[in-house]
């Protein structure tokens, strides 16, 4: 490795430019979304805009698996973000990606798109049912969805924020971003029916989707709907225990290092 940046060939001509902008990433003050683990800062060149996604340092571990073993999360969101457009499925264009390593261990990666500004993104859909059309974008969602599996696109954080929806006229287009953990393949009915798993906590939109979703397939309708909603519970079951368990060694960290700061020296 140790440190590298790729360009698209198609924007070869942008390279020193992108180059600066990653080297630059800190300067940069116009925040994407709500920074909590990566952060996704907007640049301009050349009178067009881009999103530069810069993800976290990992774990010593995770340093040395990245640097000798596995590639790092910007160069998948790359390579998969190039593969989602040969199979006909749309995703913020794929510019570049940098990585940061030393001799040893991996650091810093970077993924460069162009930036898609969206209508709204699926989460809207879960947090506002008031939108006009919204049984009409969740239909074609899940007919959406429904294309990603029989093309074997596997999108396995395929949750709330990761898919940005324009109108145009009468229609939709959807844009998956968040890229780097996919699989690709043929995929059996439950594998395609779990990965509606960690979209909603509503039951009425589970009923909308497992609908569309027998539309598309032929399959029966209660089996699609029992088992999407079997899925979606057990992924809402999983997802607080974990956060229990975070919240209960919070507080048992906590209280140790109180009693440490206490004792006397």
């Amino acid at each position: 490795m140790p440190n590298r940046c790729v360009v698209h060939n198609s924007r070869l001509e942008l390279s020193s430019d992108l180059d600066k902008a990653i080297s630059n990433f800190d300067s940069h003050t116009q925040i994407l979304g709500d920074a909590e683990r990566n952060v996704i800062k907007v640049v301009t060149i050349h009178g067009r805009t881009y999103a530069i996604k810069s993800f976290k340092i990992p774990n010593i571990i995770n340093q040395i698996a990245y640097r000798f073993f596995r590639k790092s999360k910007a160069e998948r969101s790359y390579v998969y973000a190039n593969k989602l457009l040969e199979l006909g499925i749309e995703t913020p264009f794929p510019v570049a990606y940098k990585i940061n390593a030393t001799p040893l261990l991996f650091k810093k990666s970077y993924y460069v798109s162009e930036l898609v500004k969206s209508d709204l993104t699926y989460r809207e859909l879960t947090l506002d049912f008031n939108i006009p059309d919204h049984e009409s974008i969740l239909r074609a969602f899940t007919r959406f969805t429904y294309k990603l599996h029989e093309k074997g696109i596997n999108f396995l954080d395929h949750s709330p924020g990761n898919t940005l929806i324009k109108r145009k006229g009468d229609a939709y287009e959807f844009y998956l971003v968040d890229l780097n953990r996919m699989e690709f393949g043929e995929m059996d009915f439950e594998t395609r029916i779990k990965n509606f798993s960690r979209l909603t906590i509503h039951k009425s939109m589970i009923e909308i989707m497992s609908n569309e979703y027998v539309k598309c397939s032929g399959e029966e309708e209660a089996i699609v709907f029992n088992l999407m909603w079997r899925y979606t519970r057990e992924f809402q079951h999983q997802f607080y225990r974990k956060i229990r368990i975070k919240k209960r060694v919070f507080f048992w960290k906590k209280k140790y290092r109180d009693r440490v700061s206490e004792s006397p020296i």
